[in-house]
């Protein structure tokens, strides 16, 4: 999240002479045709305006600038909305006095008479607390909303930047075990090896052509597993009994080259540790879009820590990717009981 820091740090949410000038710009432009009337604007008028703004600028800026960071974002309200009455009022009634101070030190060789009475300045005052407390918000919240969304766009970047790194780390290693069966083949001329080459060259084309991929269909992934059990068939592991059995709605999508891994670490770890009579039962169903994807094995336990720390590896990459993919989405449960390994993925699509 560096880059999400280093985003907020040179943004800055509030141009202050920006503001300013915008704000009692436009000010000004809406007074002088209220004060002027229905006739066009004199230079009285622009004095007079000019003034009463001077004595409504100092009041405003103490609003937005220490009530509203100070107190309302603090959620002090009480004390926000008492503070910013005491401070109308004591404005509005200065607003007579200030004026006149103004016009004696600038405009010696005028005298106005005010065009509002007391009534009047106190709504007008409250009308410029109420619009400069809703544009400052409206200006923060803009901010807000572009800087989220600058969060967002960063922290997806870093997701798919994670998830391509997950899945380089499971191809290459699939492919390595996939070459050493082809190799296994050919030493002993099996027959099997064209099987083995088209079962294989089918998976590689599932994982070029979907890598990418944000979802794929079900169908497509129930056949990648029937070819990648077909091709570890191939090793002729004696005795193992290798089941997968699947009732699902194949309209349903899931994220590509999900379930894959769990499976190959089932062979892996379960059917390739050497146990006697080894065998992997594989459930796959779908009801009201929850998946459900069960793997049962036994395994001889090894105590090689290298080979112990290849299967967390595993393990934690596939946690990772549903971490990421599926939030709050998923359960997964591992069970280790009396040489039986059990894996239960549960996805909410």
């Amino acid at each position: 999240m560096t880059k999400n820091k280093s985003f907020i740090k040179r943004t800055k949410s509030h141009n202050i002479w920006v503001f300013n000038t915008l704000l009692w710009g436009c000010s000004f432009t809406i007074l002088l045709f209220l004060f002027s009337g229905n006739s066009s604007p004199s230079k009285i008028d622009y004095i007079y305006t000019a003034t009463f703004i001077f004595t409504l600028i100092i009041p405003v800026s103490i609003n937005i600038y220490w009530l509203l960071p100070t107190f309302l974002k603090n959620g002090k309200h009480l004390l926000f909305y008492t503070l910013i009455i005491g401070i109308l009022i004591l404005f509005a009634q200065l607003n007579a006095w200030l004026f006149n101070r103004i016009v004696n030190i600038f405009f010696s060789d005028y005298f106005f008479i005010s065009y509002h009475n007391t009534v009047e300045i106190y709504f007008i005052f409250f009308v410029f607390f109420l619009v400069s407390i809703l544009i400052k918000l409206a200006e923060e919240w803009s901010y807000l909303n572009r800087l989220e969304k600058e969060t967002l766009r960063v922290e997806k970047q870093q997701i798919e930047n994670q998830l391509t790194a997950l899945k380089a780390q499971i191809n290459p290693h699939f492919l390595f075990n996939s070459l050493n069966v082809l190799y296994a083949l050919a030493i002993d001329n099996k027959t099997e090896i064209t099987n083995a080459i088209l079962q294989l060259s089918d998976i590689l084309r599932y994982v070029i052509y979907n890598e990418k991929s944000d979802t794929i269909s079900l169908n497509k992934e129930i056949n990648l597993i029937e070819n990648y059990i077909n091709f570890e068939k191939n090793r002729h592991i004696e005795n193992a009994k290798i089941s997968f059995h699947h009732q699902v709605d194949k309209s349903l999508e899931i994220y590509p080259m999900l379930l894959l891994p769990l499976l190959e670490n089932s062979f892996k770890h379960g059917l390739k540790s050497g146990v006697k009579n080894p065998y992997i039962d594989v459930h796959l169903t779908t009801k009201n879009k929850k998946l459900e994807f069960k793997i049962i094995n036994n395994f001889k336990e090894i105590t090689n820590d290298v080979f112990k720390e290849s299967k967390g590896i595993g393990l934690q990459n596939i946690k990772e990717n549903l971490s990421i993919i599926y939030p709050e989405k998923h359960h997964f449960i591992i069970e280790n009981k009396e040489n039986i390994f059990t894996t239960h993925l549960t996805i909410y699509l």
